[in-house]
């Protein structure tokens, strides 16, 4: 059932403070310089920080990236930061890959990834108290599961980390690092034993990969026993008080993995769907999203006029939340209105879309001075439609709203549906690079990665909702990184 992926030293986050600055790039342009010439301002080191590692992005993709330039004693993966470090056998072997991939954009899955000289001179344990990762050993086990492609509920984390203990209680939640459990066993070496065992490991094959940190909580508070939270020692404890977050006392991976100062626990009564997005979120908002906005309606400009219309701008929209109408403005053909159900989800909307690329125009979205839109002839009426996503599940849909990505996911299909049936209905809108037909809960879906984002925003606008098997076809932007 799981596939091994070897874990190397873990060791603490770099300080960065040494790296050249955007000035120092500014003024290496107006000098002529080249990039080389400036990671010569700074001391070479045998350490090596990379940038933009994405989940999809494993240690072997690294280690085949710099194993040409030498032998590679130490690898350290910052999968919270997107970032790595990568000690070189010594300071030549490191500056021949610098100089290499100065001239040369390294890529990796499709990725570009970003290298420069790190401040350590050398990766050494001595250094963990400084970089709060999480590696001192604890009985709290902090877990990040990658390319969830299946549904990982609270029997399945107790049924892959109980082999190794006692388990007293866990928690899940969903945040930007992805969807992520807290784990308390009875006795440290426990926890001990479930890290080393199964680091790196795949809870499915080829998916629903684990990244496993010690968490320095000291106690796990679980207040009801559901699918989200559950306390092993107290099976007494109710299921869920209504209209509440079961466990809105964890937050994001770092620190003590609670909300952050500044945060704001979702509570607020505005909002028709307040314990859907408690629910959703774990408690917090997505990073930017402040909760506080009351205007429903969203103002989107630079349009494509000769491309786009309503029932399209509905099916990009309908993401973030219900629409009720939408209207194009005729006196200016790019630009156009739309009322989505709530603040709440009209801010989703302008935080996701801002700036998203579709039939070859970078998309304005912002708030509208108008409150609502005003029914008339050349407003269109949504908000009875059966293709409102938020009508049911809202907590789900919610947890899956983020920027439009190269992979969308397709539901609703036809039992006997082929790959090639897909590719054949979506493959006028881009490249399509990849796909996987697979079955959840005894219904077909795919995952269909198109070249670039613009391509797979494309095809949701023109093909969510259309006919293909004798089935109206449901298309969702993925999270996922890879296939």
């Amino acid at each position: 059932m799981y596939i091994h992926h070897p874990t190397l030293l873990s060791l603490p986050t770099p300080s960065l403070s040494h790296l050249p600055s955007a000035k120092a790039f500014s003024f290496c342009l107006q000098k002529d310089y080249s990039l080389l010439e400036l990671f010569k301002m700074t001391e070479p080191s045998k350490v090596i920080h990379v940038r933009n590692v994405g989940h999809e992005i494993s240690e072997n993709d690294l280690l085949q990236l710099f194993q040409p330039f030498g032998v590679i004693t130490k690898l350290v993966m910052l999968r919270a930061k997107n970032q790595a470090l990568l000690q070189m056998q010594d300071v030549p072997s490191a500056a021949n890959a610098m100089q290499f991939y100065t001239n040369v954009q390294p890529s990796i899955r499709g990725r570009n990834v970003y290298v420069q000289f790190s401040s350590h001179q050398e990766l050494t344990t001595v250094d963990q108290n400084a970089q709060g990762r999480g590696d001192e050993p604890n009985r709290i086990l902090l877990v990040t599961i990658h390319h969830l492609l299946y549904p990982i509920t609270v029997e399945v984390l107790h049924q892959v980390f109980s082999p190794h203990g006692f388990v007293e209680k866990i928690v899940t939640f969903q945040k930007s690092a992805g969807f992520q459990a807290l784990i308390q066993y009875q006795s440290r070496q426990s926890a001990v034993a479930a890290r080393n065992s199964l680091q790196g490991r795949n809870i499915y094959d080829g998916c629903c990969q684990l990244d496993i940190q010690f968490s320095n909580l000291d106690e796990l508070q679980v207040n009801y026993n559901n699918e989200r939270s559950r306390d092993f020692t107290n099976p007494s404890l109710p299921s869920e008080q209504k209209g509440r977050s079961s466990q809105s006392g964890y937050g994001d991976a770092g620190g003590m993995y609670a909300l952050q100062p500044g945060a704001r626990a979702v509570g607020f009564p505005q909002m028709p769907n307040a314990s859907a997005i408690a629910a959703a979120f774990g408690g917090g908002l997505p990073p930017g999203i402040s909760g506080t906005n009351d205007r429903c309606t969203v103002l989107v400009s630079n349009l494509n006029p000769d491309r786009i219309d309503e029932d399209k701008l509905f099916n990009l929209f309908s993401i973030y939340g219900n629409i009720v109408r939408i209207k194009l403005l005729r006196n200016k053909p790019d630009h156009a209105l739309v009322q989505m159900g709530d603040g709440f989800q009209a801010e989703l909307a302008v935080h996701f879309l801002k700036g998203a690329m579709l039939f070859g125009k970078r998309l304005e979205v912002n708030f509208s001075k108008y409150s609502n839109i005003t029914t008339g002839a050349d407003t269109h009426e949504y908000m009875n439609s059966s293709l409102n996503r938020f009508n049911r599940n809202a907590a789900k849909n919610y947890r899956y709203c983020c920027s439009p990505t190269k992979m969308i996911h397709v539901s609703t299909l036809n039992q006997d549906i082929t790959e090639e049936e897909i590719v054949s209905h979506l493959e006028e809108h881009g490249t399509i690079v990849n796909t996987k037909l697979f079955e959840m809960n005894g219904k077909k879906q795919a995952l269909v990665m198109f070249e670039n984002e613009e391509q797979a925003t494309e095809a949701l606008v023109c093909k969510h909702a259309t006919p293909l098997g004798g089935l109206a076809i449901r298309i969702s932007f993925s999270q996922l990184q890879g296939i």
